[in-house]
């Protein structure tokens, strides 16, 4: 069973388990109703501790469940039987309690949580708002400002923050279960808080929630649903429970259905299954070291990463690296850098020319224990050459790094005829520690990103040859959605081969729309896709999508090249 009831005294206990992350499917949702009719009969019971066996409480929804109808008991209803029933629950957290299970949270009369537990709203990262009343109840547990924080950008918040904002009463440490009950035996003998529906909310001016849209809008870039979650809350500040609730529920049923929540759950179920590909069976290797060759200001940011990911980091600057091109005067001795190196578990390439040519690499490779991962930049050096000269080429896995080191960005893993299963296994380890999404490539040698990127380049080109101004290009992209345009995002690693001046083109060319130059480009990227799946170098048209968006900055409520190229064929 989903959920089970046991006692402590005069406290009853209902355990959610509901693996791996109690999430809230049509068997919990049953199972929580019928136990508040349960205990509601119980004239012995004098209050409820809701907790979760597991990892985590209620994670959120069931992401089987995403694109379906929703079957009975509806999460709203369930909610709104919590938050009535005769006995007080009092909700015991711990892991997270997202989306439809802080609404579950919400509904009980209190909320206790573990210090290190997390709270959150993520609903508009998939294009839709809360469903079962987490815009309206928000507002008058934590006033309306921080609610439009948490809400309009899905940014949990942990345990202390969110006691501080009055979302949870108590912060406790050690056992959660018995604190839980201590909590709830307690508040039974003190007069009990109000419903949080039934709880005062202060209205703002229409000044102040002008301000929020507009700061808002400029974050969103084009999405709906943080727009949409705002007004939600503004209902649910100026008008009566029932009618915001109602509200609500409509804008989510409207936006469930939209294409920017399509888009949105396909980058989230690419994303899930990124990190974990059913091929990859194999254990990782251990890794406790690791050397970082060059790079400069990427390659720091690396190191920083792979420190705070727990190894021991050592960063061989670009100018040292030099030794590894042959006798050098100054610096340190070929000896030297090969001790090094010989002595890390993992050692990365994170520049590329001139430090990754491929007799660098060849002779970096000889310097590598036999035991050692050794991990090349695809788009400069042919990581299956470089596997020749290693001791175990089995040890050989190309990498490229796109976006920012630090934070969610994509790591491109490129495995040779010759990597092996746990050489495979430990580069997804690695984007995990790392907080990168993987994506792996065929064994074409070829990079994903590296091919979009120059193709997008080639198609911006030819419109600038055409006549159209390089920022009018960039403009056209950040008005698609895209954090930078293409000639914004160049970083100096493809030649520029635009032929004619701006102006100097085509004629009657510049008056492309900012609509056109946006098709022009991500049609582009969509044909470069549809080459690479032929040519075997991505999987998946969804790997696709994942470097566009995490490596190229792609807006994700568009879902992708090849999302959207799909849906203009349908």
């Amino acid at each position: 069973m989903v959920v089970n009831i046991t006692r402590d005294g005069d406290i009853a206990v209902v355990t959610v388990d509901n693996p791996p992350v109690n999430a809230l499917g049509q068997a919990l949702r049953q199972g929580l109703w019928d136990a508040v009719a349960t205990l509601d009969a119980a004239a012995d019971v004098r209050a409820v501790v809701l907790i979760c066996a597991g990892r985590t409480f209620i994670a959120g929804a069931d992401v089987t469940e995403f694109g379906k109808p929703p079957v009975p008991p509806h999460l709203p209803d369930l909610v709104d039987r919590i938050e009535g029933a005769a006995k007080p629950w009092v909700a015991a957290i711990h892991g997270s309690a997202l989306g439809g299970g802080l609404e579950v949270a919400m509904g009980c009369r209190f909320r206790v949580a573990l210090e290190s537990a997390a709270l959150g709203l993520p609903e508009v990262g998939l294009g839709i708002v809360p469903g079962a009343s987490g815009t309206v109840r928000t507002p008058r547990l934590v006033g309306v400002a921080a609610a439009v924080d948490l809400v309009t950008t899905g940014r949990p918040v942990k345990a202390e923050r969110a006691r501080a904002m009055g979302l949870v009463d108590a912060v406790v440490t050690g056992d959660l279960r018995s604190a839980a009950v201590a909590f709830a035996r307690t508040a039974r003998e003190a007069p009990l808080p109000l419903p949080v529906s039934a709880r005062p909310v202060t209205a703002p001016d229409a000044v102040w929630w002008e301000d929020q849209r507009v700061a808002i809008a400029a974050r969103a870039k084009g999405e709906l649903a943080p727009l949409r979650a705002l007004d939600c809350l503004r209902v649910a500040a100026e008008r009566p429970f029932a009618e915001a609730l109602a509200h609500e529920r409509a804008t989510f049923l409207a936006l469930r259905g939209s294409d920017q929540a399509a888009a949105l759950r396909h980058i989230f179920f690419a994303e899930r299954a990124a990190p974990r590909p059913a091929h990859v069976t194999a254990a990782p290797r251990p890794l406790r070291s690791a050397v970082v060759v060059g790079g400069g200001v990427r390659g720091a940011g690396l190191a920083s990463a792979l420190r705070s990911a727990g190894l021991s980091v050592v960063l061989v600057a670009d100018d040292d690296a030099a030794v590894l091109r042959g006798p050098q005067t100054g610096g340190p001795s070929a000896g030297a850098m090969a001790e090094l190196i010989g002595d890390a578990d993992l050692v990365i390439v994170a520049a590329e020319a001139p430090v990754a040519t491929p007799a660098v690499l060849d002779r970096l490779g000889g310097m590598c224990r036999a035991d050692a991962i050794l991990a090349v930049p695809s788009g400069a050096g042919d990581p299956h050459r470089t596997a020749e000269p290693v001791p175990i080429p089995a040890r050989v896995l190309g990498l490229n790094l796109f976006g920012p080191t630090a934070g969610v960005a994509l790591l491109e893993i490129v495995p040779t005829p010759a990597t092996g299963p746990d050489t495979l296994a430990t580069g997804f380890a690695l984007a995990r520690a790392l907080g990168r999404t993987p994506v792996q490539t065929g064994l074409g040698g070829g990079s994903i990103g590296h091919r979009l990127r120059r193709r997008t380049r080639a198609a911006a080109e030819d419109l600038i040859r055409q006549g159209l101004a390089p920022a009018t290009v960039d403009a056209a992209m950040r008005a698609y959605g895209f954090a930078l345009g293409p000639f914004e995002a160049w970083d100096g690693s493809d030649p520029v081969h635009v032929g004619a001046m701006p102006g100097q083109g085509t004629p009657g060319r510049a008056d492309l729309s900012d609509a056109d130059i946006a098709a022009r480009l991500t049609a582009a990227m969509a044909e470069e896709g549809r080459a690479l799946l032929a040519e075997g170098i991505a999987l998946r048209s969804s790997d696709i999508d994942l470097v566009a968006v995490h490596g190229h900055g792609y807006p994700r409520w568009r879902g992708g090249p090849m999302f959207e190229a799909g849906r203009q064929v349908l």
